[in-house]
């Protein structure tokens, strides 16, 4: 694959886009923050196993909806989060950039978003894609265009330089990864080290909780499903809300996927959908 910028991926997919996420207690949230808060530049989706709550990683911060289905900002801090992966129990992966501008790195929270800790390469990288499996982090390090993995947070391992913008880790195999590319699903067999050649179809997001359920969805909002660790897929239905920003496979049918007018969810492998949280429209990452 050419190496270039990772940003430039997501301009030529057109997929640099505003996400968003929902969830309904309002344990861990921020009181503070008022119910005219909207939701929109939105990066990644998680679902916490402790409690099932869902958490948005924002341009400003990261969300959880109150008792009302209204965003509340977790914690203080309103840094601008790219890569975010639920981990554990109350335990998150993200990166990003400060509000004073930079790359955050690699950062960890413990306590399920409210207190942040710097792990490694502040300053150098901005993951926008985060995956975590089989206890290792998978990243896609879009200011050098480099696939990185890493066991402790610190010591990183580097592999493919590709343009990509989303990754996803089979549950069985630590060793396949799947990159979305402007050509295609890419593949790798050995940890992410070297890929081959994307294939159609060309998705925006992919998500892998369980080894048959495989959901990627495609820059018109299409659900794809392959149940084939990515070999073949097949067209489920399509997301409402037109053009993708975020895709969340919780189970083997259950799904979380934002779109440009929300946050949408499926419990039967996509047949059909209710809207969990609204969204401001956003023109970009």
């Amino acid at each position: 694959m050419h190496k270039r910028h990772g940003a430039a991926t997501a301009a030529a997919l057109t997929l640099a886009l505003p996400l968003a996420a929902c969830s309904d207690d309002t344990a861990g949230a921020n009181p503070s923050t008022s119910s005219a808060t909207t939701v929109s530049h939105i990066h990644g989706l998680g679902l916490d196993p402790s409690d099932q709550r869902l958490y948005v990683a924002t341009h400003e911060g990261l969300y959880t909806p109150d008792a009302k289905g209204e965003p509340q900002l977790v914690g203080d801090n309103k840094d601008d989060f790219m890569g975010f992966t639920v981990a554990e129990d109350k335990t998150f992966y993200a990166s990003g950039h400060p509000t004073s501008g930079g790359n955050k790195g690699l950062i960890r929270s413990t306590d399920a978003g409210q207190t942040w800790t710097s792990l490694s390469l502040s300053g150098e990288s901005d993951f926008h894609a985060l995956d975590y499996a089989h206890g290792t982090v998978y990243g896609y390090d879009a200011t050098n265009a480099l696939m990185r993995t890493t066991k402790n947070g610190t010591a990183w391992k580097n592999g493919a330089t590709l343009e990509a913008l989303d990754i996803a880790v089979s549950p069985n195999d630590p060793g396949l990864l799947l990159a979305t590319t402007t050509e295609g699903v890419a593949r790798s067999t050995d940890g992410g080290r070297t890929f081959a050649d994307g294939k159609e179809p060309v998705l925006a997001f992919l998500s892998w909780k369980v080894e048959d359920a495989l959901y990627g969805i495609d820059p018109a909002g299409g659900l794809n499903r392959s149940s084939d660790s990515g070999a073949t897929w097949k067209k489920v239905s399509s997301v409402p809300g037109g053009r993708p920003q975020a895709l969340t496979a919780v189970g083997a049918g259950h799904i979380l996927a934002a779109t440009q007018s929300g946050v949408y969810e499926s419990k039967d492998g996509g047949k059909t959908f209710r809207k969990r949280l609204a969204v401001e429209s956003s023109g970009g990452h």
